[in-house]
């Protein structure tokens, strides 16, 4: 079952400069295998040492973010799209 996959900017130097790409997978960890699969290093990049989804990786799937689902065993069917959006963190208070 193809899902499509919304890579942000600051990941598309993994996969070759495409910003969406498809691949099977039945869930979220099978999407991200499949995703390092096609391009070797993406999974180091999404998953910490304990192989939990690194905390400022924000994962959704149909614009619902996988924390409050299954977390990377949210299941998946065909036409899903799944977003990967880094956190962005700094900034400057308003003052």
């Amino acid at each position: 079952m193809p899902v499509k996959i919304r890579i942000p900017t600051a990941l598309q130097k993994l996969t070759q400069n495409e910003g969406e790409v498809e691949v099977q997978g039945g869930d979220v960890n099978e999407i991200i295998d499949g995703m390092d699969q096609r391009f070797p290093g993406f999974k180091e990049r999404m998953y910490d040492d304990s192989g939990e989804i690194r905390r400022f990786i924000n994962i959704y799937v149909n614009d619902e973010d996988i924390r409050f689902l299954d977390g990377s065993k949210t299941a998946l069917k065909d036409g899903d799209e799944v977003s990967i959006i880094p956190a962005i963190a700094g900034g400057h208070g308003v003052e």
